[in-house]
């Protein structure tokens, strides 16, 4: 898939969308006219929601196979899980740092207050359970019927039980693995199915809402679009300086300075595993980890390191808890960290996969799913953004570990050589 020619088609799809629900709703059509009655909420409205059933279809089978597979990656050896022992737990530090800087500023900033969309929807929140009872609840009795429920917590942890007796299965595990894979690349495919069609979802998801809202909701996405744009930089000048300034006592600025050609190209793909060819280059010739930690580190991140849409979630789901008037609480902003967090495991690293997780999200802490429409049209510019933050966080976890498993060569890292 060429993946400029689908930024582009989403940006005219987003755009059209605007224009032509702009332009209907300046008409003031009546509720029961034609227009509105048989294509705003008929055929568009329609083509929508199959688009929002598409997202939350593929949530349960891409975080179950794609974490099974990162999962049974680890090996048995004593090397090999203190390795990633390491860099799970760096990469889910960074992932938690960075959904919690997406909350506070979220919180702070109010980007969803004053949309009041609660009266539009027959959504009813349901009463958030006690802190007691998520820590309870994210552990399975009945992992197939935690798939049919959509219970992903419960999925998140099945699957990494799993993921770990694969890889002490020895030929057993093995075979187990390569089937895995290869449902992985179908899940891909049929990610990659639904993001070809993402034009024609955003421009319907547009056209209904600026319908029925008008051009003036132009204004909340752009304070929404800002605010994880902010908390994306700081997060990536923020926390990544920090850890390499104090951790690894090296100059972030040579860090992003070498960095930078895989962050534009990350930025064009909008995709960590498409990047993950230049990232490992970049990483060892660049910056000196030595290929036995960044052959580890590098496509495990590509799976289970996703700061950046770690932080639109955590924005998105403060915006659409303000754009329905629904206060989901202390507890609820927990969970929703805890969620994204281990969430984050399970995000494949292909253009527009962050929607998908951010369903569950929603779910999880029983917000409508719906209003993924809010953002969607403005997600594709954010997903490059983010991806970019991504694959920096994937080569900052990397430099860490390699120093502290003495495999860096800081020569390399030093050299101003390109």
């Amino acid at each position: 898939m060429d993946r400029n020619a689908l930024t582009k088609r989403i940006l005219i799809g987003m755009a059209s969308g605007f224009v032509l629900g702009s332009l209907l709703h300046l008409l003031a059509l009546a509720d029961d006219s034609i227009i509105t009655l048989y294509l705003v909420d008929g055929l568009f409205d329609i083509g929508g929601k199959i688009f929002i059933a598409s997202l939350k279809l593929l949530v349960v089978p891409l975080v179950f196979v794609s974490l099974v597979c990162g999962a049974s990656n680890l090996g048995d050896g004593s090397s090999m899980g203190r390795l990633g022992g390491k860099t799970i737990v760096l990469y889910l530090f960074t992932t938690g740092i960075a959904i919690t800087l997406a909350l506070v500023v979220a919180i702070l900033v109010e980007p969803g207050v004053g949309i009041d969309l609660a009266e539009q929807s027959s959504f009813v929140a349901r009463e958030s359970p006690s802190l007691k009872q998520v820590v309870i609840d994210i552990f399975p009795t009945n992992p197939f019927k935690a798939m049919t429920e959509g219970k992903m917590l419960q999925v998140i942890i099945f699957a990494i039980l799993v993921g770990v007796a694969i890889s002490k299965s020895g030929e057993h595990g093995s075979r187990m693995r390569a089937f895995l894979l290869d449902w992985n690349e179908i899940i891909m495919q049929l990610v990659l199915m639904l993001m070809a069609v993402a034009p024609y979802g955003v421009f319907c998801l547009m056209l209904t809402l600026f319908t029925h809202q008008g051009y003036e909701v132009i204004g909340d996405l752009a304070k929404y679009f800002f605010t994880v744009v902010f908390v994306l930089l700081l997060h990536f000048t923020g926390t990544f300086s920090l850890l390499l300034q104090f951790l690894a006592r090296l100059n972030p600025f040579n860090f992003y300075r070498k960095m930078s050609p895989v962050m534009v190209y990350a930025f064009s793909t909008s995709s960590s595993n498409a990047t993950m060819p230049v990232t490992l280059e970049t990483v060892e010739h660049r910056l000196g980890v030595k290929n036995e930690i960044a052959s580890f580190t590098v496509p495990l991140g590509a799976t289970i390191n996703m700061d950046g849409t770690a932080i639109m979630q955590g924005v998105a789901t403060v915006f659409i808890s303000q754009a329905y008037n629904i206060d989901i609480g202390v507890v609820g902003y927990l969970t929703v960290i805890g969620t994204a967090t281990l969430a984050s495991i399970g995000t494949a690293g292909v253009p527009g996969v962050g929607l998908i997780t951010l369903a569950m999200v929603l779910e999880q802490v029983g917000l409508p799913v719906e209003g993924i429409a809010l953002i969607i049209g403005v997600d594709r510019l954010l997903d490059m953004l983010r991806t970019a933050v991504n694959v920096t966080g994937d080569a900052v976890v990397s430099t860490l570990v390699a120093i502290s498993e003495n495999r860096f060569e800081k020569e390399i890292f030093t050299a101003r050589s390109d």
